[in-house]
């Protein structure tokens, strides 16, 4: 069965694996996005997420769905994490299984980069300077600016 969820808490990878996985398949990829500890050659101490959640929801459920449609399985979860986050924690985790390991790979990495495509959250990365800067993002398709969302500028 698809899975997706947009999450306000830790992202437990073996909660996203165990969504996965049947006797008949020989792969399962497992992608983590963690957050890393530089950007644009700047220090990074961490960062947040925001999620216009009312459409996040529903975008990254249809990710999902049409992912599994390519891959022709249903054996598919994606969990993307809101809030503030440390370095090496885990913003983004998908997970597919199949048969063989090249649908696998290219249902996650269609996944992910329909997620950075497409999905309405944002991240402002905070620096070790103390500064902090929301990260330009794609504007959604038909749209002539990015979605206003609460407490972001």
């Amino acid at each position: 069965m698809v899975y997706s969820a947009v999450v306000p808490d830790a992202i437990d990878p073996a909660s996203v694996l165990a969504h996965v996985g049947h006797p008949e398949d020989g792969a399962t990829v497992l992608f983590l996005g963690v957050v890393r500890d530089h950007a644009d050659g700047r220090p990074v101490g961490g960062m947040r997420y925001d999620a216009y959640r009312e459409m996040a929801d529903g975008v990254l459920a249809a990710i999902a769905r049409g992912a599994a449609e390519r891959l022709g399985t249903d054996r598919l979860a994606v969990v993307h994490r809101t809030g503030e986050l440390e370095i090496g924690e885990v913003s983004v985790a998908i997970a597919v299984s199949s048969p063989h390991r090249a649908e696998s790979f290219d249902a996650s990495r269609y996944v992910i980069e329909e997620i950075k495509k497409r999905l309405p959250v944002w991240k402002k990365e905070r620096y070790t300077d103390g500064d902090a800067e929301w990260v330009a993002g794609t504007r959604p398709p038909g749209t002539g600016r990015a979605p206003k969302v609460e407490g972001v500028s």
